[in-house]
């Protein structure tokens, strides 16, 4: 008779138990994803605007550049009030801070009140969930598997385009624009009472060690710093180190052929060359559908290989996809689509090295704020950009200057990146803040 052992009572406990950490990573993820479709959705309104309310490209791209400059520069910020009220509280006030004002940018009817409500509002709601958020997270609750769960969460901004742009434009077409704004509130509402009952602000909290470490952490009470000075306390800091400046500089390149032109003007410089909206939605689409992929496979190179030599190679390679792009419209379909591919690889491919670079230049404790600071270069770079594209359109009527600037610009972060950490680190050493539990 065939002897039977009974299985590893530890191994299958392990199985059976799923360490908290990963619940908190996935409802970061759909967070994440819904601050990304929420900041993305403006693409999707420039054309319907411009129709009904007679508004020019110039001036709702200047509504959308407040957006992404405050989506930048309240990072820093972010991070300081996490630390100070937890990320339970930041996260949901966000949250119902952007129902509120994605729902009221349905009855706008001038240029200031987009300014104030898509601009001022939403920018800086969709800047307390954005990529602080993820770094925070994953500081506070994995020590292994970092760049990895970074790369995931990261990736969950071009997700929100998957998930979120082809069906809003296909709302857009159906319903008009108000309807989106609408649809937008509706989910925003819908996910802050679940990020309430199911954030938690670290570990201790639940009596639990960080994933991949044996020792919990002490649960401690909340620092009485203020954010605004722990946030400039360690932009002082960073501001005498080289490293800070290449990042910053690297990240603002980053930031104004990402988000700043590509996320916000694609979809208009498609329309203009016949392409339906729906279509063109559906690019950026695709778009996110590759950099899930290429994000991740980030990620997890990152817990495995150089960071700097890293960051050359997605500067470099996004430089050349974009000094493609003009030549990709005149070969219609085909063109765009092996653009859509070897860009959306490299979207957001920049940021898991990024943060390790960050992390060992200024420390642990001061990674996600001073990472804040870089990420606020990022958005004026892409603030920047959505401005200029907007207004390069409008007086030449086309984006092909834009498209190719940008290009020659990530060659020229490829370049820079290579300095990063060439000379003895520089670490911020300040005292760690924590966030009430």
């Amino acid at each position: 008779m065939k002897q039977e052992f009974p299985p590893d009572g530890r191994k299958m406990r392990q199985l059976k138990k799923l360490h908290y950490a990963w619940v908190i990573a996935a409802v970061t993820f759909l967070t994440l994803l819904l601050g990304a479709g929420i900041r993305a959705t403006p693409s999707i309104l420039i054309t319907p605007i411009e129709k009904e309310l007679g508004w020019t490209a110039a001036t709702i791209s200047a509504a959308i550049a407040i957006n992404i400059l405050l989506y930048g520069l309240i990072g820093p910020f972010a991070a300081a009030v996490m630390e100070r009220f937890g990320l339970r509280r930041t996260v949901t006030c966000s949250l119902l801070v952007l129902a509120g004002a994605v729902a009221l940018t349905a009855f706008m009817s001038t240029p200031w009140q987009m300014m104030i409500l898509w601009g001022i509002f939403v920018g800086s709601g969709t800047g307390m969930i954005a990529l602080v958020l993820g770094a925070t997270v994953v500081e506070r609750w994995f020590v292994r598997h970092r760049g990895l769960v970074l790369g995931i969460l990261t990736a969950s901004g071009a997700t929100g385009q998957l998930v979120f742009l082809p069906f809003l434009a296909v709302l857009s077409t159906n319903f008009g624009w108000r309807a989106v704004s609408l649809t937008v509130a509706l989910i925003a509402l819908l996910l802050a009472p679940i990020c309430a009952l199911v954030f938690r602000n670290r570990p201790a909290d639940l009596g639990l060690a960080r994933f991949g470490d044996d020792e919990v952490q002490p649960v401690t009470s909340g620092s009485s710093e203020n954010p605004v000075k722990r946030a400039f306390a360690v932009l002082n800091r960073g501001t005498h180190s080289r490293d800070f400046w290449l990042l910053s500089g690297t990240f603002f390149i980053c930031g104004a052929s990402t988000n700043g032109l590509i996320g916000t003007h694609l979809i208009p410089a498609c329309i203009d060359r016949g392409i339906p909206e729906v279509r063109a939605a559906g690019l950026l689409a695709a778009m996110g559908i590759f950099d899930l992929i290429g994000t991740t496979v980030s990620g997890w190179l990152t817990d495995r290989f150089d960071s700097r030599k890293l960051l050359f190679t997605y500067y470099a390679l996004r430089g050349l996809s974009l000094l493609f792009l003009p030549l990709a419209f005149n070969l219609r379909f085909y063109g765009l689509s092996v653009y859509a591919v070897f860009y959306g690889l490299d979207w957001v491919a920049t940021v898991p090295p990024t943060v390790k670079l960050a992390e060992q230049s200024f420390g642990e404790a001061n990674a996600a704020v001073m990472f804040g600071w870089i990420a606020a270069c990022h958005q004026i770079g892409a603030a920047a950009v959505a401005w200029l594209a907007g207004l390069i359109r409008t007086e030449t009527g086309d984006y092909s200057i834009a498209f190719l600037s940008s290009g020659w610009l990530c060659l020229l972060a490829a370049l820079l990146s290579a300095f990063i950490g060439t000379r003895s680190r520089e670490t911020l050493v300040l005292a760690p803040a924590r966030d009430n539990s």
